[in-house]
Parts: structure tokens; C-alpha cells; sequence
């Protein structure tokens, strides 16, 4: 167990808006380009606090690094102190930590690199999707960001990545070409399909558990402009249109990328009126390809039902953020999702009575995702993406804050209960961040699994990066049963 305790000025020191770093902490400090925070400190919250403010975190101190060679010197620091690394950069799939942790901040590696010839990315750990979004544009390129812009580019890309327009281009791991990352073992690596290819299959899928990755290189899409948008519908006319998506949905060629949620929006600010406090059911699409066909495509769904709020339409590619409308501020959630094989009528029925307007629901968003397409198909390269043949995914959302917190996590076990007959437990690493060995196992195949947990025993000999730990004991559980 660490010893290591941060010395803090006493109340009647001549200034106590921060304590002082004190014996190894300012050694380290004086090693690297970056900042050690502590605890007390106004940067040490903004660094530490996840954007899921339900998950605690109190960490020794934070490494707010300046450059790779300050996260090799964290992360050799953590090893010779007994300490887990946590890493961060916007905060988003945080995940507790029961045993002591130092904090590697990476939001201010923020490098960001477009290459129109190659139509090649590089950016740093500390850049977010919008940014290479409006950078790549000037190039008339597009990225593949997620649903939400705002959350960082290494960890949607360790997790795999599901974009907008996923169906067209496949996960946004499968458009990596490489990683500069420190692995557990303090030592700087750069990982492509021909150097370190171990390390490159699993960084593409492994979320995290290999390393703290300082960037990342990409391909970018040759698109300047999408058909997409959302259409809402009121709630009481869920039955209709989900049944009516799952049946459309079916038939979408792979340049389509479609999902549908049902929502209870609180009356918030940054809710648009006729969403806030009522249960809506939002149609997402987005379609790369000719606008003429793009609309021909949804207009079957525009008939369903009267729309409430929104529209589709030409969308410049940076603006790909608007179809989902993700929130931006932090706020304490609660996340479960699934993946699922099929979605028979019966399955819609089932989701629908506990989760439609009708349902005592809890959850704020419940949303179903169209998978197949390019996401079905082996990347080039291989990776530690599984469960490939997935029909759709499944998230519920809800507030993770007193008096909801309960009701809500209840609810979400009793949706994805209720449809595992459909599902089989199995998940997907960016969807329902958990720490939970047997929730971690089902997002990963055995042979994967396995491969995983060698790796980081190999990279990370100490067991010093956090987010390993739930592979190595999943895979252990699963060798054992």
C-alpha cells in the first residue's frame, strides 16, 4: 500500500488556497514539463472530476503532463509507489478505483495534425472529436466522431468508436493506423500493424487496459456533407413508430446509419421546449450518398405519426453532433447496454412495455442502434473488437443521483434481463462503462478475453494501469468456470 501523503498548509498558514507538494510528489515534479496537483487544489478537481460526476474520484494526486516523457515519468512513479494509473482527458467512461491511484491528465496533449494528402489524422490524448471535425473540414474531409462530438478521440477509438455513419465506414477503430502509447511498464511504444502488432490488435478494442496512449493516428473520410437529422414524435405514438423503425430499419442499404430512443427529457435549459418533461420518441438517420435517395429513404417514417420537434435534411459534416444531441454538460448518469443479435417483434414488445410511455421508466434515454454493414465485416487489420455479427445495440440512460439513483439502476437490470433472451448478455467496451468482471467478460469473446489479459501481463507486469484490472479478473473468472 502507498505511503504517500500530500502535506497540506495548516488553517492558519499564510495562504491555504492549495496545499504543497512534499517529498516524492515534488521530486516528481521537478522531473517533468506538466503540473502535479493535489488534492484541495481547484485544478486537481477540474482534472479529477469524471464527466459522470456520479463516479467518485480521489486520487493521491494528478499528472497533469505536458508531453509523452511526462506520462512514462508517471507512470514509473505510480510503479515505484505502489500506485494504480487512472488516466483521464474529458472525463467521460470513468470508471471508481478501490485501491490508491495517480491520475494521469491528458487534456492538454492537444496536438492535432491533418494530412489532406494521405487523408490522415494525428491528434493527442487530450483532443476532442469537434476539433478534428472543424479541422479536417477546412480539407473537405470528414472524421469518424461518435454521436457526441465533445468526448475525447482516444477513448471512443480504444473502445471500438460507433459513428453516425458507422454502417458506411465500420468502427472507428478499424480506421486507426497507429498509437503512440506508455504502457504499464513506464516505457514509451508506438504500436502499428507492423511494430508492436500485439499491442496495435489490442489498443483497437481494448479500452485502455494496455496503456495510457499520448496519440493516435487515423484515417479520414472522403465526405464533406450527410442527408441526416431527428425526427420526434410524442411518446403516446411509440408502439407505431419503433415497431415501424424495426421494420424499415431492416431493409436500409449499409450507406444508411440509423437508431430510435425513447426519451424523458427533464425540463432543462438545454431541452428544447416541446421535448422537456414528456416522453418522446426520437428516429435518427443519417445517409451518405445522393440527398435525392437519402430522402426517399426516411420519407415512410415521416408519415408515421405527427412530428413534434426537428427534421432532416443536408448537414455539413462537422454538424454531425445535432442528430443525436447529446448532452454536453457533466451530470451523474447511470449506463447498461447490450448487444443484440435479433429484434423480433416480440422483443419490441417486451422493451416497449417497461420502458414506453406507459411504463414507469426511470431512464431518461433508452435507445436502440441499427449495427451491421461495414461493422459487421473484419477490418483490415485485426483487432479486440468482438461480437461483430451484433443486429443492435441496446443503452439505457438514467440520472444516477438521490432520490432517482436506485430506481434507476433497478430498472435498467430489469430492461436488459427482460431481453436477454435476444441478447445473451453480450456488450460492446464504449457502452456501459462498468468495473464489473463478469459485465466486462461478456464484451468480449474468450479467445480475445484471453489474448487481452496475456498482453497486459506482458505490458504492465506490476498490474499498474487501472483499467486492466477488470480484464485480468474477467479472464481469470472465465478460465476458472
Amino acid at each position: 500500500m502507498s505511503t504517500l501523503a500530500p502535506r497540506t498548509p495548516s488553517p492558519d498558514a499564510a495562504s491555504v488556497d492549495a496545499p504543497s507538494l512534499d517529498g516524492p510528489l515534488a521530486d516528481l515534479a521537478e522531473t517533468i514539463r506538466g503540473q502535479v496537483l493535489l488534492p484541495g487544489s481547484d485544478a486537481y478537481l477540474a482534472a479529477a472530476t469524471p464527466w459522470n460526476v456520479a463516479v467518485p474520484a480521489t486520487p493521491v494526486a494528478v499528472v497533469a503532463a505536458a508531453d509523452a516523457s511526462d506520462v512514462a515519468a508517471a507512470v514509473r512513479f505510480a510503479d515505484a509507489h505502489d500506485l494504480d494509473v487512472d488516466v483521464r482527458a474529458t472525463g467521460h467512461g470513468a470508471l471508481a478505483h478501490a485501491r490508491p491511484s495517480l491520475l494521469v491528465y491528458t487534456g492538454d496533449l492537444d496536438e492535432i495534425t491533418i494530412d489532406p494528402v494521405r487523408r490522415q489524422a494525428r491528434v493527442g490524448a487530450g483532443v476532442r472529436w469537434q476539433q478534428v471535425l472543424d479541422a479536417a473540414a477546412v480539407h473537405g474531409l470528414g472524421a469518424p466522431a461518435g454521436s457526441a462530438p465533445h468526448v475525447g478521440v482516444v477513448g471512443y477509438l480504444t473502445g471500438g468508436g460507433l459513428s453516425p455513419v458507422a454502417r458506411g465506414f465500420g468502427y472507428g477503430s478499424d480506421l486507426v493506423t497507429a498509437f503512440d502509447v506508455v504502457t504499464g511498464d513506464g516505457v514509451p511504444r508506438r504500436a502499428t500493424a507492423t511494430e508492436n502488432p500485439a499491442l496495435f490488435w489490442g489498443l483497437r478494442g481494448g479500452k485502455g487496459a494496455l496503456g495510457v496512449v499520448t496519440a493516435v493516428e487515423f484515417e479520414l473520410l472522403d465526405v464533406q456533407e450527410i442527408y441526416g437529422g431527428c425526427l420526434y414524435f410524442d411518446g403516446a405514438d411509440a408502439d407505431r413508430v419503433v415497431s415501424a423503425w424495426k421494420t424499415w430499419s431492416a431493409g436500409l442499404p449499409e450507406q444508411a446509419t440509423t437508431s430510435v430512443a425513447v426519451l424523458r427529457l427533464p425540463p432543462m435549459p438545454a431541452v428544447p421546449a416541446p421535448l422537456a418533461g414528456r416522453c418522446t420518441v426520437a428516429v435518427r438517420f443519417a445517409w451518405v450518398g445522393d440527398p435525392t435517395e437519402g430522402e426517399r429513404l426516411i420519407d415512410p417514417l415521416r408519415g408515421l405519426a405527427p412530428v413534434v420537434f426537428g427534421g432532416v435534411g443536408i448537414l455539413p459534416f462537422p454538424k454531425i453532433g445535432m442528430i443525436h444531441a447529446d448532452p454536453v454538460d457533466p451530470m451523474p448518469v447511470h449506463e447498461q447496454a447490450v448487444l443484440l443479435r435479433e429484434l423480433p417483434d416480440t422483443a419490441v414488445r417486451t422493451l416497449l412495455s417497461l420502458t414506453g410511455p406507459a411504463a414507469d421508466c426511470p431512464q431518461v434515454i433508452v435507445e436502440l442502434r441499427l449495427l451491421g454493414g461495414a461493422l459487421a465485416r473484419e477490418p483490415r487489420e485485426p483487432s479486440a473488437v468482438c461480437h461483430r455479427d451484433a443486429a443492435y445495440s441496446l443503452l439505457t440512460i438514467g440520472i444516477a443521483a438521490p432520490p432517482l439513483a436506485a430506481a434507476t439502476t433497478r430498472h435498467a437490470t430489469e430492461v436488459m434481463a427482460a431481453m436477454e433472451p435476444w441478447s445473451g448478455g453480450l456488450g460492446a467496451p464504449n457502452f456501459g462503462a462498468t468495473a464489473d468482471p463478469a459485465l466486462v467478460a461478456r464484451k468480449y469473446d474468450a479467445a480475445t478475453l484471453s489474448r487481452l489479459a496475456t498482453l497486459t501481463a506482458s505490458y504492465d507486469p506490476n498490474a499498474r494501469i487501472a483499467a486492466a484490472h477488470p480484464i485480468r479478473a474477467a479472464a481469470a473468472t472465465r478460465a476458472s468456470s
